[in-house]
């Protein structure tokens, strides 16, 4: 008889944090897109920023596949044709 497969805990242990307000500055479209994936998934803006962010500190993707989709259509409603090569020759109008 194989073992019983161990289901994961349906609430990890929460981390108490100390958040700050800040006054970011981020180029329109990308926020617009931002704004909605956080909408799709009923999170708040700061907490999608940071599970990106935290991802991204550990080399890991931060979204699954259907996000990507989403993702992608979304950028195409907003406009947004930045890609990550662009990201450190942005300019202000």
């Amino acid at each position: 008889m194989p073992p019983k497969s161990k289901k994961p805990d349906p609430k990890p242990a929460s981390h108490e944090v100390e958040r700050v307000q800040t006054g970011l500055r981020i180029e329109k479209r990308i926020l617009k897109v931002l704004k909605a994936v956080a909408e799709v998934h009923d999170l708040t803006l700061g907490d999608l920023i940071e599970g990106i962010v935290l991802h991204a500190f550990e080399g890991k993707a931060p979204f699954s596949k259907p996000t990507m989709q989403r993702i992608d259509q979304l950028r195409s409603v907003y406009g947004l044709d930045l890609v990550a090569a662009d990201s450190h020759r942005l300019t202000d109008r």
